[in-house]
């Protein structure tokens, strides 16, 4: 009988977008197939602490599924492990997270909790010694942005996704536009501003962006992203505001020229990009937002009364359509990125602002995303859906090309002898 991958489901973190990351596993660990997977699922709290345990599924919305694999060293350990294991799943129907105990006991086959990064790297270490790969469901810092990819690259462990130079140039809005820009890709102008720039002399700050830029703007945190921090801004009454707002989330801040002018809104579509060195990209999505933009309660209010409607394919023309896509491979290639991403792109409207129709709307890529959101009702998921791949062959493709890329590692030579 072959033997059963043993896949570690990472999620949670420090982040902001700590209760999507809980939302897009718990959609993981429901569909992912346990006749071929034997499913660890690891918690980050947002202290920082790892835990992992044999009741994280029992927390899960939905039906329970097969009974996950606990992190022992033989079967015989399970039965006293199972009653000692620390919860690990922090995930209700709501969302919301669960408290989780401050000081678990700790074994080998108890919770992890894990002070520093150096202890995770150790030997035997019980998370690596006992994982054949690890998918990081993890969203925005500290969980994109290159810094746990850098502690799986030094315990040499597979796992889903960019690597450290893709998740770091993608997260920061300010290197992956300077990367788009080397590419030769259409974008919006922008600017980028510091945080200590900003609160040393607002007026300053505030001259600089008018002069380089035009309302409509946007104002976002850097390295964050689910449209956390992000506001439309419209004129300069409202614009402090909405740079303290950003400022809250990052030290670096990116300010962009608003699509289309004063008055209209562009259309909003996005591609999923799956592969490695020789990437594919999905068909197109649009999202008609429910409110001024897409943004964070666009996205995942619940059960909005107007909600924003996913058209998927894009009504497009064919040659709009592979242009979008040519560009999302040429970003995903770009930032080095590798196994998923979603890429965004902006459209002028028909009509601007004074009812005129544009002749021919220019398009541009707003961003690209190396851990979009998983959720069986996310755009990346539905995308592929609707290209042909299942939401759980979705899953079995990526654990196949972290595996691809890892094997591909093993190939380069990191000393002389």
């Amino acid at each position: 009988m072959k033997k059963k991958l043993r896949i570690g489901i990472l999620f949670g973190g420090r982040s902001g977008e700590h209760e999507i990351s809980l939302l897009s596993a718990a959609s993981i660990l429901k569909a992912i197939d346990h006749k071929r997977y034997q499913v660890v699922p690891i918690a980050i709290d947002k202290q920082g602490r790892w835990l992992t345990g044999a009741r994280a599924q029992r927390l899960l919305p939905g039906p329970v599924s097969p009974k996950p694999m606990q992190l022992s060293a033989s079967q015989e350990d399970a039965s006293e492990a199972t009653a000692e294991f620390a919860a690990a799943a922090a995930v209700l129907r709501s969302g919301e997270p669960l408290n989780i105990p401050q000081h678990p006991r700790r074994r080998a086959t108890d919770s992890l909790q894990i002070s520093a990064s150096t202890e995770l790297a150790q030997p035997g270490n019980p998370l690596t010694a006992e994982l054949d790969l690890v998918f990081p469901v993890l969203h925005g810092t500290f969980g994109e942005d290159g810094t746990i990819q850098g502690l799986f690259e030094l315990v040499d462990i597979a796992y889903v996704g960019s690597g450290v130079l893709g998740s770091a140039a993608a997260m920061d809005k300010d290197a992956m536009k300077r990367l788009f820009a080397a590419a030769g890709l259409p974008q919006t102008p922008y600017l980028t501003l510091l945080r200590s720039q900003w609160r040393a002399d607002p007026k300053r700050a505030i001259r600089l962006i008018e002069k380089d830029l035009a309302y409509p703007l946007f104002v976002k945190p850097a390295n964050l992203g689910s449209s956390v921090g992000i506001s439309k801004i419209h004129e300069r009454s409202e614009l402090a505001a909405a740079i303290d707002l950003a400022a809250r989330y990052d030290r670096k801040l990116v300010v962009e020229q608003g699509v289309g002018g004063p008055g209209v809104k562009p259309r909003e579509f996005e591609v999923a990009v799956l592969g490695n060195d020789e990437p594919v990209a999905s068909v197109v999505g649009e999202i008609v937002p429910n409110r001024e933009f897409y943004d964070y309660e666009s996205k995942y209010a619940d059960a909005p009364e107007d909600p924003s409607i996913p058209i998927i394919p894009a009504k497009l023309s064919k040659a709009e359509a592979e242009r979008i896509r040519a560009i999302a491979l040429a970003a995903f290639r770009a930032c080095d990125c590798a196994g998923l991403a979603r890429v965004d792109f902006l459209m002028e409207p028909a009509r601007d602002g004074k009812g005129r129709k544009v002749r021919k709307p220019r398009i541009f890529v707003s961003e690209i995303n190396t851990m979009p959101g998983f959720t069986s009702v996310s755009m990346y998921p539905k995308l592929w859906q609707a290209s042909g791949i299942p939401y759980r062959n979705l899953i079995d493709r990526l654990i196949a090309l972290a595996l691809e890329r890892h094997r591909e590692k093993q190939q380069t030579r990191f000393t002389l002898s």
